[in-house]
Order: C-alpha cells, then structure tokens, then sequence
C-alpha cells in the first residue's frame, strides 16, 4: 500500500510553468499536467518531467502562444506534441505539450497507430487511451484540481496496477511497462490486465530491441526489481527471453540454496544488487551494469545443473553462462561496451568465495590477473549480491566475509577498478632501439607477466630485467 503524500501538497508549479499556464489561459486554454508527473506528485516524489496537455486550442493557436515566451521545437507535430523551453531571469525549463488525441489501431506492433488531435476531447475520453489507471490522472494547473476519472489515485493507494480501458490491448509495449513500473513503484498487476498482457504475447516480437531494452532498463534500476521480474514471467512476457525463462523449475542445491530454483534465487539476487547500488550511490550506468550482472550471474545453470545422487551440482556454470549472457544482451541491445563489461562479472562471479577458501595461499599475482580480467569493485558488489540472496543462515547475517576480505586485498595492491598498468612500455623499448613488431610485443608480453609476479616494481627494476631477459 503506497503513502499518498501529494494529496495534500499543492502540486509544484515553477515560475517558468506559472509563465506557461498564464499565456495558455489567457487565450482561451486549459492547462492540465498528465501522466507521470500526477503519479509521482502523488506518490511524494518532485516530478522530473512535467507533460502538459492543453484543450480548447488549436496545434497553431497553441504553437503562436508558446513562441511569445519561449523556444519551440515540433517534435511531433503530427501527433500534436510540442516540446518548448520557457525562458525567465532565472530559470529556463523544457515541457512536452501536446493536444488531446485518439488513437485508433491500424496494424501490428507498438507503432501502428492512426492518431488525430482533438481540443475539444472531453479529459475522460483522452485519458481513456493512456494505459493504466495510476497514469490516466491529470492534475489542473488553473484550479488545482486533480482530475481522475478511473480512481487511479485509488489503485495507486492499494499498489494495484490496471488498465484503464480495452485500448490496452492495441499495444504491445504496455505488457514491458506493467512490468517495469512494478518493479519502480512496487506495484501489483491486475488479474484482469495480466490476462490482457498474455493476449499480447504473440505481437511481443514486434517490438523493437531498443524499446525492450529501455523497458528492462528502467526495470532493473527500479525499487524492487524482482517484482518486475515476476511481472514479466505471470504475463509469459519472458518469452522473449528464453535465457531467463530456462531458471525456471532449474533445480540447485538445498544445502547452499535453500530458497528455491534458479528463478527464485535470480529474484533475491537483483533485489539484494539494488540495495546494493543504492548503498554505494552508483551512477545509471554503473548500477545497470550491476543489475544485469546480478541478472546474468547464472544463465550458466540450466545447462550444467546435473543431479548426483541426493545431491545437485552445476559445474563451471560460470564459464557456460557467457554464451547465454551474450545472446540476451545482444537480442536487448545492450551496447558492446555494456557487454564486455557484463561478461566478465558472470564468468568470475564465485571467485571471491572460492579464492577466500584459499586465501592463505593466494599470492598478490592471482588477484591481480584477477583484475585483469574483471573490475573487482563491481565483482564484489554481484557477488555479495549473491551470496546474499539466499535463505541460509550465513546469508541471513547480511554480511559476506570472501567480498570484505577480497575489497581489502584489491585496495592494498591498487587494483579495485583495474589491473596494473603496464611499468615497461613501448617507448621505453624504442628508445633502446628495439624496432615495432612481434619481438617487442613478445618482450612488453613477458615483461608484463615479470611485473605482474612481482619481478620488478618500478622502471629502473624493469630496465634491470629487460637487460638480463635479452641476454637470455
């Protein structure tokens, strides 16, 4: 059950938007705040974005008002959306503002759409096509009055997310938003619309990976991910990504986890990394890097997970999901770089338990070829994430020894975000004449496995070595 604090706050009306509303009424128009902005301003949170529906007004009347007090960009005049930047002495700052509109569906997909304007829509048909109800609520900007014809505010109170009308079966891309905002808001889907996201499942396909992407995105960097999660599997929605739907009913070992299957334990696990990245006070992209770590970590396990008399084992299942990671990522469009920097996190993600195991007899060059081939400050966070997204009791105290133990260890040698840099470099080895090719890349090679065992620290050390390497 969501507090909701806004009620009885005056919604946020900045002197730029004062300027806005002003110059709409002025002329005969209506202002109203619409979707998400009215949500979050309920919810208690300052809206990022504030999108402005205006009614009794022409694309033209409406487009001449705006450019007296600001900048205007037609960002989608055809669907009568205008984005404008209204100036005052202290502040500049960008609205969506758009007509009212409906939209009748003409074909497949997320994008096939007949839309026409219409300023004289009455506020409950134009919220009719919005798609669910915490979404379909507008906030009056001239009598500050909220305006919620299909008891958003109420849903929203109950943590309950459903559809507003059978609009909602016209569009694909609805079926991934139910499950990113329950992830982002905690919210419950609907008996009713989960059965209409199902209805959805074949036109799923029809999506474009750029879309799917961002709806995974702001999924995971939700409050409660594994409420998404468990959003996308109810509505068969994972079946656009057999990777994950292949943890389900994926058995694992009670001893060390007691929880449940590899979809259970994968649903701790992200919920345990988005605690994790909020602690840490990581930026987007750091933080998706982790919660996909986290929701990687063991699509290595439906291939290797073996049963071995009462117990069961998933042997190298950390090495086996990178084929797996690869493929999700690349069917989401995650860029190479995100992918590059994933991979490695599932590869490595039981090294620190394992070297803790034997930290006694680790030596300062395993952990930094360690380094060399994984970040450990974001190994740490996915594997703490990990280990405590069990029902054990060592998980239970919240606290993982092998991640304390390797962040130390990583902190001493200097390798937290990196491996060593290279001490012997090419120029070093130009200026004693040893000409571009395969013998330098063979000696900066052997020079930097040298470095890395601790022959050599610094350049005169590294000069002294070289000398006796090529007398060899």
């Amino acid at each position: 059950m969501n507090s909701l604090l806004g009620l009885n706050r005056p919604f946020p009306i900045s002197k730029a938007l004062q300027k806005l509303i002003t110059a709409v009424h002025q002329t005969g128009g209506r202002c109203i705040a619409v979707g998400g902005c009215v949500r979050d301003h309920l919810l208690g949170y300052s809206p990022k974005d504030i999108d402005i529906e205006v009614y009794n007004l022409s694309l033209d009347a409406l487009e001449k008002i705006l450019k007296k007090i600001g900048s205007v960009h037609a960002v989608g005049q055809s669907f009568g959306v205008l984005k404008v930047t209204v100036f005052d002495e202290t502040e500049s700052v960008t609205f969506d503002v758009s007509l009212p509109r409906t939209e009748n569906k003409k074909g497949r997909g997320h994008k096939g759409f007949v839309i026409a304007t219409d300023p004289d829509l009455p506020f409950t048909k134009a919220a009719s096509r919005r798609d669910f109800t915490v979404n379909a609520m507008g906030f009056d900007l001239h009598t500050e009055e909220l305006l919620d014809p299909y008891l958003g505010s109420i849903d929203l109170h109950h943590g309950i997310l459903k559809h507003v009308s059978d609009a909602f079966d016209e569009d694909p891309l609805r079926v991934l938003r139910a499950c990113q905002f329950a992830a982002r808001f905690q919210l419950t889907l609907d008996k009713i619309t989960i059965e209409k996201c199902k209805n959805l499942n074949a036109e799923l396909s029809t999506l474009p990976k750029e879309r799917i992407f961002e709806e995974i995105k702001k999924l995971l960097l939700g409050q409660a991910p594994s409420r998404g999660l468990a959003t996308l599997a109810a509505t068969n929605a994972i079946s656009l990504f057999p990777e994950l739907s292949a943890l389900i009913n994926c058995p694992q070992d009670p001893l060390w986890h007691p929880e449940g299957d590899v979809w259970v334990h994968t649903l701790m696990v992200v919920d345990e990394a988005a605690k994790i990245v909020r602690r840490e006070h990581l930026d987007a992209n750091q933080s998706l890097i982790i919660m996909l770590g986290a929701l990687c970590h063991d699509l290595g396990k439906p291939e290797t997970t073996q049963k071995e008399g009462d117990r069961v084992r998933s042997k190298n299942h950390e090495a086996a999901g990178e084929l797996p990671t690869r493929n999700f990522l690349t069917k989401m469009g995650a860029s190479h770089e995100m992918i590059e920097a994933i991979v490695p996190l599932v590869r490595e993600h039981l090294k620190p338990c394992q070297l803790h195991k034997v930290r006694d007899e680790i030596s300062d060059s395993t952990l930094k070829r360690l380094a060399n081939r994984v970040c450990i400050e974001q190994l740490c966070f996915v594997a703490e994430a990990d280990f405590l997204g069990r029902t054990t009791e060592d998980a239970k105290t919240g606290i993982d020894p092998s991640v304390i133990w390797l962040k130390k260890e990583a902190e001493r040698l200097s390798v937290t975000k990196e491996g060593p840099s290279p001490i012997l470099m090419g120029r070093h080895l130009l200026d004693l004449k040893i000409t571009p090719g395969p013998k330098m890349g063979k000696i900066l090679h052997a020079a930097y496995e040298a470095q890395l065992d601790g022959e050599f620290t610094d350049l005169e050390n590294a000069l002294v070595w070289l000398k006796a390497h090529e007398s060899r």
